[in-house]
């Protein structure tokens, strides 16, 4: 869950730090006294585009940090896959915007803002005030149902797109196959030149680089050959190391039987003649490597020519271009045998489209299974939150063609009246019912979701009364097992809160402020006769608030 909030420089907050608690967290102040903006630095924070004015006036930069506890383990398991390991089960997302960049931190380790998107949503989501127009938008209601049965389509939504992929492949096959006669023979004598090419250089894997090592001597030979000959007149001739050596060796073998000592330096002296002896014959064959015709340089720089042109055109290896060879000869026999190889590539798109189509029938049957339940507890749930006499329930249809998601096409349809048919959702409901249908959606998620936090900015929108109250129970009831932070206008809500906020804004040194600070019972009180007394919080307002705030926490 999300334990702490760090906002710095952004906006009208200086900076302010809030420790958010298990259970429901409610956000309550004035219009404009700063919600909007404290949780635009969570969305911030998340990866939120921002531009230079949202930092505070006369600052460098601004500066949010979330805290977040993480000790799910599967969780833990997707982090994995991003290198992120909780420390003491704890994670913190960081980042600092500057004027024309930002930085992104998870545990003090920068990383890109990929990433910080990814691993935001596995610890977090949140319900802007119009993410609930997505319900307007019927392609929005399959990834509805598909998140909430994705443990059981996962595998076959993952069969279809592979299936899809090579559909389209085989289609992308056939399309280019297919030529007329002339293109045939043009595509024909283009790899017969290019075979022919190919086979007439004979080539041999591993002779380039031979050629280019014997090429290289052949180049480096005459100065390596006047370097071997004025080595060996400094060692091996007549007058060189290997004369004056034999006469010394010659010298001390005359007292080599007088002296043990004498003995010694001789048979050193020898050994030391022995190996000049060897070295010189070595440099003489050394030296006879380098004896080449002009000739033979010729044919090794014409070769390593006709290579290099082959390489240039085939591939930059021999393999490569031996692989190229392989491809082309095979190449030619699809087109010698046209006909045969086109009923080759029919038959393997019709192969294909037989598997795939049975992937699509098979995850369709399995989401107007899934899509059943779903509705049910949608359904539910939007009794529970004051649709008396609702009807809800998705259909499908076909869409015609194939797709990596499958056939489907559902849409959710609802009725709000007793013996009204069903309409589609998103031509039917207003602003208020789109907002507790979004949330009876977000109540079923809850429950087939790992996501630990919830934030939900003003759901409230378009209610209230006996409706308001209803909404209330719905959000402590996600709140019973998610973290759920909301900002709200209503005091039924706020009378719920297990954690209580207040937001509100002042003026300091002509400078003004947000802040937010946690209520005690008492001032959670006050807060709730101002919601729903406005500026007059008569003793008559005081006593509803303890008694809405009692009413409520009685029927959790």
């Amino acid at each position: 869950m999300l334990l702490n909030l760090h906002v710095k420089n952004l906006a009208l907050i200086d900076e302010i730090e809030v420790d958010f608690q298990s259970g429901l967290n409610i956000l309550t102040g004035e219009t404009g006294a700063g919600k909007s903006i404290i949780l635009g630095s969570v969305h911030l924070a998340l990866g939120g585009r921002y531009s230079k004015d949202m930092i505070r006036k006369d600052a460098d930069f601004g500066l949010v940090e979330l805290l977040f506890s993480v000790d799910h383990p599967a969780i833990e398991k997707e982090l994995e896959q991003f290198d992120i390991f909780p420390e003491n089960h704890q994670i913190l997302l960081s980042r600092k915007l500057m004027e024309n960049r930002s930085i992104s931190r998870i545990n003090g380790e920068t990383v890109n803002m990929a990433t910080l998107r990814d691993v935001a949503s596995l610890l977090i989501d949140i319900h802007g005030q119009h993410d609930h127009e997505s319900l307007l938008h019927k392609k929005n209601h399959l990834t509805l149902l598909d998140n909430f049965a994705k443990d059981t389509v996962v595998d076959l939504k993952k069969l279809v797109a592979d299936e899809y992929r090579i559909y389209k492949e085989c289609e992308k096959n056939l399309s280019e196959a297919r030529m007329d006669d002339s293109e045939k023979q043009r595509e024909l004598s283009l790899l017969e030149y290019e075979i022919q090419e190919i086979e007439d250089a004979e080539l041999q894997v591993g002779e380039d680089e031979e050629l280019e090592t014997q090429y290289r001597r052949m180049v480096n030979g005459r100065k390596i050959s006047e370097c071997v000959r004025d080595t060996y007149q400094y060692t091996g001739s007549s007058d060189g190391a290997s004369d004056f050596l034999g006469r010394g060796v010659r010298s001390l073998s005359t007292i080599s039987d007088l002296d043990e000592r004498g003995k010694e330096l001789y048979l050193q002296l020898s050994e030391v003649d022995s190996l000049l002896n060897d070295f010189n014959r070595e440099l003489a064959d050394y030296e006879d490597s380098f004896d080449f015709s002009e000739e033979d340089f010729q044919k090794t720089q014409e070769r390593l020519n006709q290579l290099n042109y082959l390489k240039s055109k085939y591939g930059n290896e021999i393999d490569d271009i031996l692989n190229y060879y392989d491809e082309r000869c095979k190449r030619q026999n699809e087109i010698a045998d046209y006909d045969a190889y086109i009923a080759k590539l029919n038959a393997e798109l019709a192969e294909s489209e037989k598997r795939l189509e049975k992937a699509c029938t098979q995850l369709s049957k399995i989401r107007q299974k899934e899509a059943v339940v779903f509705t049910r507890e949608i359904k539910q749930g939007l009794i529970d939150l004051h649709f008396l006499d609702v009807q809800f329930e998705m259909r499908f249809q076909t869409s015609g063609h194939y797709s990596a998601n499958g056939i489907d096409e559902t849409e959710f349809y609802i009725s709000t009246n007793p013996g009204e048919e069903l309409h589609p959702l998103g031509s039917t409901a207003s602003g208020g019912e789109l907002s507790r249908i979004m949330l009876a959606i977000k109540t079923v998620m809850a429950e087939k979701e790992d996501t630990p936090t919830l934030i939900f900015d003003e759901i409230d929108t378009g209610i209230s009364g006996i409706t308001a109250g209803k909404v209330a129970n719905q959000m402590n009831l996600i709140a019973a097992s998610h973290q759920v932070i909301c900002i709200t206008h209503l005091p039924q809500i706020a009378a719920m809160a297990d954690a209580h906020f207040y937001i509100s804004k002042d003026a300091v040194n002509r400078h003004t402020k947000t802040s937010i600070h946690l209520l005690d019972e008492a001032a959670s009180i006050q807060e709730l006769g101002r919601m729903i007394g406005g500026e007059s919080i008569t003793a008559a307002v005081l006593q509803s608030a303890k008694e809405m705030k009692k009413k409520q926490k009685n029927e959790e």
